[in-house]
């Protein structure tokens, strides 16, 4: 592996960085979550469009003449079980276990997306993925998405901001 002036690999930088812009325990689970979010709801997106081509591997969920199991339900199930982490402080703080941190910020992203995926499922109470009120999810995911984006990336700049807003008052 090639070794820079001071020694250290580009792994070695990269770690050093991550570490020093993610010192803020809150702000690593706030980038972790827009990550798990954004990647799932790309995959989901791409894993349903070949299945309404009849591509790849991929099938419904649910048996022949069976319900069809919307993915959803794997978000909802899947969020239920982290805010019930969470409440127990499993996951919250870097102690004992920063990794179990890591571990369900992804995850409440990813059920996040895919909750908000079929948005206008929930919202409608009609199966409308491929209609044009189907575009109801997209809104949702831009929105929350954007949410995301902004506590991770503008997140400490904000609260700065807000900080010292209050302060003056």
């Amino acid at each position: 592996m090639r070794r820079h002036r001071s020694g250290h690999t580009p792994a070695q930088h990269f770690r050093s960085a991550y570490l020093e812009h993610f010192g803020e325990h809150r702000r690593e689970r706030q980038f972790i979550s827009t990550g798990g979010f954004f990647l799932t709801f790309a995959l989901t997106r791409g894993i349903t469009h070949s299945i309404r081509a009849g591509k790849g591997p991929f099938h419904n969920i649910g048996g022949k003449g069976g319900p069809h199991i919307h993915h959803m339900t794997f978000g909802i199930v899947g969020n239920l079980i982290i805010g019930y982490l969470w409440v127990l402080q499993l996951g919250t703080a870097e102690r004992p276990s920063r990794r179990l941190s890591r571990i369900t910020s992804f995850v409440f992203g990813a059920g996040a997306a895919l909750t908000l995926d079929e948005f206008a499922l929930w919202l409608n109470l009609e199966d409308d993925y491929w209609d044009a009120k189907g575009r109801e999810s997209i809104d949702a995911v831009v929105l929350f998405g954007t949410l995301l984006l902004l506590g991770a990336l503008g997140g400490g700049v904000l609260g700065k901001f807000a900080k010292r807003l209050i302060a003056e008052r």
